[in-house]
């Protein structure tokens, strides 16, 4: 099945919802107003205290005459080019009620990096509807997707032999002001005890398919997927924006997921989050940011850092999540009906002006 013509806007913006206004869906929502060939024509919330309201006002931006809604059915009507979607839960009916209604989706819902690694029962299931609907579905965002895909095709493209190629992720949490997030979902604050195992299933769940997506492009499909991870504890006492870290409760988390060919790990990506570099291991924590080292006839050693300082961190960081999946939505739109991943699409380039 083709695109509906409707798809290719030709020179008219692309008709855009934005679906949640989050920290992530509020920079998108941002990304959107401001971009040159897109047009906000809908906004979804969740909660019934942000309906009514103009979507200017979740991202600092002069009213847009777009009202908040949380009526999916008034969304589907606006028969967009694409839907922006970014819930805090995926919900797999309403994606399909999307897809099959003619709006292409862009997500950073972690789901589609990797066809072939999905529950395949969804997957028939969301095929059916871009099938129907002639549209397409992308997941995308910083990490997994533009860390994890797009930078290391590029760095493997001048490999003729790849050894290992490692991702290191750090990520500094001293002034992250989330309480909830930190202490009672991660774990930080807490005694060492058993989550690292629980730690390295869901990163496995989240990074494994994107690495499973280069290892298909680079030839070497990965004969699996493993993860294990440790944690280290304070030295001392440490006061942090979200509270307090007690000397010997955990501090800093190592997670390690690797991609194995013939039992040796060629692809790998390692998690580095911390709250305080005083920490009971002898572990190199560097600044927020990522580090890739390519082993292979070719070897490069890549830093890539976030010149910021970290009382601004969070206001500036969704912009690494939610721009790829702004300057993803015209490929996705152009793209044949299904799930496209990195591999079914064009270099994402951004449309500045």
């Amino acid at each position: 099945m083709i695109k509906r013509s409707s798809d290719a806007p030709g020179n008219r913006p692309h008709r855009v919802v934005q679906w949640a206004t989050g920290t992530i869906g509020a920079r998108a929502l941002r990304g959107v107003i401001e971009h040159p060939k897109m047009e906000l024509v809908g906004l979804f919330v969740h909660s019934a205290d942000k309906v009514g309201r103009d979507g200017g006002e979740f991202c600092d931006s002069p009213a847009t005459g777009v009202l908040a809604t949380d009526d999916i059915e008034r969304i589907v009507e606006l028969d967009a080019d694409c839907v922006l979607y970014m819930p805090l839960v995926f919900d797999a009916e309403v994606v399909i009620r999307l897809l099959s209604s003619g709006s292409n989706v862009v997500t950073t819902c972690g789901l589609f990096h990797h066809p072939p690694s999905m529950d395949p029962a969804l997957r028939q299931r969301i095929q059916q509807a871009c099938a129907l609907g002639g549209t397409s579905i992308h997941s995308t965002g910083s990490s997994p997707g533009f860390i994890t895909e797009a930078v290391p095709l590029v760095l493997s493209s001048i490999q003729r032999r790849l050894d290992r190629l490692m991702i290191d992720e750090y990520a500094d949490l001293s002034q992250r002001d989330s309480p909830a997030m930190l202490f009672d979902v991660m774990g930080f604050g807490r005694p060492p005890g058993d989550s690292n195992a629980a730690r390295a299933e869901h990163l496995a769940a989240s990074f494994g398919p994107s690495l499973r997506l280069v290892g298909d492009a680079l030839g070497c499909p990965l004969d699996s997927i493993e993860a294990h991870g440790s944690v280290a504890t304070a030295r001392a006492t440490t006061r942090i924006a979200a509270g307090t870290i007690e000397q010997g409760t955990v501090a800093a988390q190592r997670t390690t997921v690797s991609g194995l060919v013939a039992g040796e790990p060629v692809l790998s990506f390692r998690a580095n989050w911390y709250c305080t570099t005083d920490i009971e291991a002898d572990w190199d924590l560097r600044d927020t940011g990522w580090h890739i080292s390519v082993v292979g006839d070719a070897p490069l050693e890549v830093d890539l850092r976030f010149p910021i300082p970290l009382e601004r961190m969070a206001a500036v960081s969704p912009a690494y999540t939610a721009n790829r999946a702004v300057n993803a939505i015209p490929a996705v739109c152009a793209a044949d009906p299904g799930i496209r991943s990195t591999l079914d699409l064009p270099h994402i380039a951004a449309l500045l002006g």
